[in-house]
């Protein structure tokens, strides 16, 4: 179920669930207004409660609307593309073979067949950002299971529009987000920790926050790193 309100001028969407714990978040580029509640919460609980947020939203919203953002990408020679957090200038090879990319001292090389065009050479790069944060999660999961004495079931990437990861704790699958290839590897892991600490902790609640602060101390800056020029569409709820 789906309703909205309407506090100091600014409208927010209600979305009642099968959760235990609201959630409030705000969606670039525009700033919109979320709120995630269970199913059992009246209205006007939920009104009071977004008024005593009303600064922190706001405060959000100021920050979204002023931040820069990634443009969309054309795949053309010397455009800027980033991967691990390092800025490289692409380069078009074009060659009857097999497409691939390649990293080479400041150069992301993208070998395309004659002919492909912007859509073709994007599906490739998408698939090579996407292949990387599988390759760099799966040590990362490896390693951050033992230390917390959680198991995953299975993880996925892949492009998301509105998260960086998810964890479905009645499955214990997790999935992450193919751009994260393009921010700094510690990144990455943060978000892989996050992900993983949910399965101790399904809700971002006072226990939750209390493992991050345990077992990764600097998550806050690795947070704000990831929001210093955010991707088109992903939010940042918690």
């Amino acid at each position: 179920m789906t309703t909205q309100i309407e506090v100091g001028g600014i409208l927010v969407d209600i979305i009642f669930k099968e959760i235990k714990n609201v959630h409030l978040s705000v969606h670039p580029p525009t700033g919109r207004v979320r709120i995630s509640a269970p199913k059992r919460m009246k209205l006007d609980t939920l009104r009071v409660f977004a008024v005593s947020k009303i600064d922190w939203i706001k405060k959000h919203q100021k920050k979204q609307l002023g931040q820069e953002r990634e443009t969309p990408r054309e795949y053309l020679d010397r455009e800027s593309h980033y991967v691990w957090g390092r800025r490289y200038l692409l380069k078009i090879n074009e060659a009857y073979q097999a497409p691939f990319v390649e990293l080479k001292h400041n150069q992301m090389i993208l070998t395309v067949r004659p002919g492909s065009g912007t859509e073709k050479r994007g599906v490739i790069v998408s698939a090579w950002y996407r292949e990387e944060v599988r390759k760099a999660a799966m040590l990362l999961i490896a390693k951050w299971e033992a230390i917390l004495g959680v198991k995953a079931n299975k993880f996925y990437v892949q492009r998301m529009k509105t998260k960086w990861g998810s964890c479905a704790s009645h499955t214990r699958n997790i999935r992450l987000n193919s751009d994260l290839a393009k921010k700094p590897r510690e990144c990455l892991e943060y978000i892989v920790v996050h992900e993983l600490v949910h399965l101790l902790e399904p809700t971002h609640n006072a226990r939750f926050y209390a493992l991050m602060d345990k077992f990764m101390p600097n998550w806050q800056s690795l947070r704000d790193e990831l929001n210093r020029i955010p991707l088109s569409h992903v939010e940042w709820g918690y």
